[in-house]
């Protein structure tokens, strides 16, 4: 390329992109929008979230999150009534892209300052604690509800299917996060040698205690507990099964997290979940704390936790929603 050609091309390119760069660069020169850039590393919150997070007034946390939107750093999304904002996902095949992504990494680098860290494990722990308290209320119509979106029996199969291509061994143990009645149990004591269930819900957990001892499956471990508590107990597993239950946790890219921690090298997670939707009546009648995830998502959350993705599965269900059925690998 001679320089007359070089020169046409910055000049065709430079506009567009320096505009998006400047853009960017400006509305992200704040101490307090980088904090808030920090904040939303691995988990979204909404704007009154944010503003108990850094104790600020409303108008003033939504000004710092219309000039981040703008700048193309963050992104709202309705989840019902609510507006919760996330990081954009950076494309890294853009100058913008590029730029962003290094402006995670940098910021990333910066440890929390305690309150602030203090203040976003609170929220987290009062949105486990809605969701604990709905399952704890309404435990005895659980399958009456999940089957408001989908029959246990429309997935299942998939996720035995993707599970048997990772060739489970006796010898291998498994986790699955919140078994609820402990359906998918009874497969996962055939497929593997010890088998540990975690659940959140003392009620839920009754349930899958009374089917384990239904049908002797005397491999099968029930504790109340969530992932974070199994890594503190140190725990290990050769997999772990997630079925439909990130749409209820207080921070999915947080389950991510801790299953890289909770799984053996060459361990796999197989996820299935809820792709996003519109139908908002699921936060009330099923306590789904988001409504569903796009792919891109869990990719993202499985890459910065360390997993890598592989095969993938889609599933269409006449009522309008899709599952989709993951599996990550930890390399």
């Amino acid at each position: 390329m001679n320089a007359n050609t070089r020169s046409t091309a910055l000049n065709e390119l430079a506009p567009d992109n320096l505009t998006s760069l400047a853009l960017l660069c400006k509305g992200c020169g704040d101490p307090l929008r980088l904090e808030v850039l920090r904040t939303l590393k691995t988990a979204s919150f909404g704007v009154l979230e944010l503003c108990d997070i850094f104790d600020i007034k409303q108008p003033a946390m939504s000004h710092h999150l219309k000039v981040l939107t703008k700048a193309g750093a963050i992104t709202p999304r309705r989840e019902g009534n609510s507006i919760f904002y996330r990081r954009v996902l950076a494309d890294t095949a853009t100058p913008q892209g590029q730029l962003l992504t290094s402006l995670y990494a940098s910021i990333d680098q910066v440890p929390l300052a305690m309150t602030t860290a203090d203040n976003i494990h609170r929220i987290k722990q009062e949105r486990e604690t809605v969701s604990r308290e709905f399952f704890d209320r309404h435990a005895d119509q659980f399958r009456e509800q999940q089957e408001l979106i989908a029959l246990f029996d429309q997935y299942a199969g998939n996720v035995e299917d993707m599970l048997l291509q990772t060739d489970p061994q006796k010898v291998h143990t498994v986790l699955e996060i919140g078994p609820g009645e402990g359906a998918f149990l009874p497969t996962l004591s055939r497929l593997f040698g010890a088998v540990t269930a975690i659940d959140i819900s003392k009620e839920m957990l009754e349930k899958a205690e009374s089917l384990r001892l239904q049908y002797k499956l005397n491999n099968v471990t029930l504790l109340c507990a969530d992932t974070e508590d199994a890594v503190q107990q140190d725990m290990q597993f050769d997999r772990i099964v997630c079925n439909m239950v990130l749409h209820h946790v207080p921070s999915p890219a947080d389950v991510f997290e801790d299953c890289t921690r909770l799984l053996k090298k060459g361990g796999t997670l197989v996820v299935a979940d809820l792709c996003h939707h519109d139908q908002d009546w699921a936060k009330q009648s099923c306590g789904d704390l988001w409504l569903g995830f796009d792919p891109e998502e869990l990719t993202d959350w499985a890459h910065e936790a360390g997993l890598d993705s592989k095969d993938s599965l889609y599933l269409g269900l006449r009522n309008g929603f899709q599952i989709q059925i993951r599996r990550f690998d930890k390399l």
